[in-house]
């Protein structure tokens, strides 16, 4: 497993943010981790990188404990609420990870996260001269600096435009067909619907839902076309449908078109987390 979390528990005080959390990542893995805010995402994800010191559970990288330098080595993270030395050029903030990540890449390694991220033409601008979007992907080379194994990613499209996001959601797709497992934690149910293998969706620091996006859709019936208007036929799902366009056909409809209808992962969310706000 790249990454092995059983019976996971945090307490700060007498506040439970993680109650007893099981979630298990394959190699090359993207899985998207949702839920809405104080159900204990971020602290998982920091138990993960070793910035938060677990009450109770396991919780292992690539077969290591999570927070030794073993684990350390195979993280790339990218924080929600990163801030980066205004002064700084994207060349000197690279070239600060690649010595606290020991990555022996040089200015070939940062030349070619900066193109990856698409800003071959940064290295010598300073944060303060940057867009937040423009900062935001800085920050997703910084996350891939030493090539990780697991990368844990913090809402790294929130401030991205659609282009950004496209070039983001290549990027992870990029990650995946190399075998790099990646941990996304988002509120944009679009983005994880369309990049992410598998979804973990928790509430008030468990897990409530699991599973690939397309496996917990539900159907919501067939939309038929026909010379007689548009209308949606509820209780009909896609095995039905041959037989609904023959009774159609038989009663003198012609059909111009028929559509399975199916839940959006954010009709799912929502019934997960009983409508709570992200």
């Amino acid at each position: 497993m790249a990454l092995d979390v059983r019976g996971l528990v945090k307490r700060y005080g007498r506040r439970t943010a993680l109650r007893g959390v099981d979630m298990r990542l394959a190699p090359g893995e993207l899985v998207g981790l949702l839920g809405p805010n104080g159900a204990g995402k971020s602290t998982l994800v920091k138990t993960v990188c070793g910035l938060v010191r677990r009450s109770a559970g396991d919780v292992r990288v690539f077969g290591v404990p999570a927070g030794s330098r073993a684990a350390r080595r195979s993280i790339g993270y990218l924080s929600e609420t990163f801030r980066y030395p205004s002064w700084a050029t994207a060349t000197e903030l690279l070239t600060l990870h690649q010595r606290l990540a020991g990555s022996s890449g040089g200015a070939e390694e940062r030349a070619g996260l900066l193109e990856r991220v698409g800003l071959p033409d940064a290295a010598g601008l300073r944060v303060e001269e940057m867009s937040k979007g423009m900062q935001q992907r800085l920050g997703l080379a910084q996350a891939l600096v030493g090539s990780p194994r697991l990368l844990l990613l913090d809402e790294p499209t929130s401030a991205l435009d659609p282009v950004g996001r496209r070039l983001v959601r290549d990027v992870l797709a990029d990650l995946r067909a190399t075998g790099v497992t990646v941990l996304l934690n988002s509120h944009l149910l679009s983005e994880v619907e369309l990049v992410c293998d598998r979804v973990v969706i928790i509430r008030t620091g468990e897990v409530v839902t699991e599973g690939a996006p397309h496996d917990l859709a539900r159907p919501r019936g067939v939309r038929v076309e026909t010379d007689r208007g548009t209308r949606v036929l509820d209780g009909v799902g896609r095995d039905d449908v041959p037989a609904l366009v023959a009774k159609l056909v038989a009663d003198g409809e012609q059909v111009y078109g028929v559509t399975p209808l199916q839940s959006t992962l954010e009709e799912v969310y929502l019934e997960a987390v009983g409508g709570e706000t992200s």
